[in-house]
This record gives C-alpha cells, structure tokens and sequence, in this order.
C-alpha cells in the first residue's frame, strides 16, 4: 500500500490508497492488528541507541524496511548525560507532534482540503524532584504537554481547525497520552 506517481495525490497522500485501506479493513478487521517494535541498546552512561525496522501489520510481517532507522538518546550535560541525542522525554514530544501531523495530512487529503503549510511546537512541562529521588511527591513524568498548530490551507478556518480536532480524536499516541497504557517490563540477566 504505498504511493506512486501514477496516482492522485493530495499534501502528498495517495487517496485511492487510503480509501482502499480503510475499505480492506472494513472488510477484515484482524488487517487492524499492528505490532512495532524498537531494540535498545545501552552505549554509555544516559547515551542509548534505538533502531526501529520490522512490524506486522496488515495481516503480515512487514520486510520493505531493508535499513532500520537508528535514533541516538541521551540527557543533556546539566542532567549528567553528554548531550549525544535528544532525551527520552523529548522524543515524546516528537512523536505527539508527527502522529496529530501525520493523522491531519491524512484528514485533510481525505477531505479534498490542500494543505500549504503545516507546523507545530509542542511543550512539556515536568519536574525531576521524583525522577531525581529528592521528593516523593508529585510525578516523574510530564505534567502538561501543549501543542500549537499553525495551518495554512484551502479551507476555512474552522474546517481547518477541524483538522487538527479529528486528528486529535484519532491519533494513537495522544491516546497512549492521554489514556495510559498497560506497559509490562520483563528481565533476563545473563
């Protein structure tokens, strides 16, 4: 299910494709069922590489990634990291952005709604009192996030505020976010 040249696109999303994806799950619901995946490995001190490649996902195990894409992670210097990639957090902030980005595109091809330009700015707010084990009290993770969008297309202002609202309705990671997801850890020490 990928775009080609030969077929209508609009903001770069093959529509017949996305239709015909939404009507192939419709007809069979388990082609839904997806399964990522992403292998860490520890570098030195906070630094921490992930790649990400293979998945299942419409009813197969993916193979068109022949490369994995490889992201570095790490604290800043002031949280005794060495600064070598973004912090674990930061990429969170990541990944709300491009999931309610990626879902508006979508949304708006959909809709026959041209997008001239799309940007976001997301912030979070969290204290590392816990996190540092200096206080028990509040949360180690974030305690608001806030997105900004600022959108220009050929629609209304509200048509284009709607984009982002159904965006929001279905996007999983502002679901994770918001909803909490059940997260199991399991161990083998060698």
């Amino acid at each position: 299910m990928t775009a080609t040249a030969a077929r209508p696109a609009r903001n770069g999303v093959d529509v017949p494709t996305l239709f015909a994806t939404i009507d192939a799950v419709r007809e069979n619901p388990g082609l839904a069922d997806t399964q990522f995946r992403a292998r860490n490995t520890w570098i030195s001190g906070t630094h921490n590489r992930s790649e990400i490649q293979g998945f299942y996902g419409a009813g197969q195990e993916d193979t068109s990634r022949t490369v994995p894409f490889v992201y570095d992670a790490d604290h800043p210097e002031v949280f005794v990291g060495t600064g070598l990639g973004p912090a674990p957090v930061e990429f969170l902030l990541h990944a709300i952005a491009a999931c309610l980005t990626a879902g508006l595109a979508n949304i708006a091809a959909a809709r026959g709604i041209d997008l001239r330009r799309v940007t976001s700015t997301v912030e979070g707010d969290l204290s590392l009192l816990k996190s540092l084990g200096v206080s028990d009290e509040g949360r180690n993770g974030y305690e608001q996030i806030r997105v900004h969008f600022e959108i220009e297309g050929d629609a209304s202002e509200e048509q284009l505020r709607e984009l982002v609202e159904q965006s929001r309705r279905r996007s999983a990671v502002y679901d994770v976010l918001t909803n909490g997801t059940d997260v199991t850890i399991d161990t083998t020490v060698r």
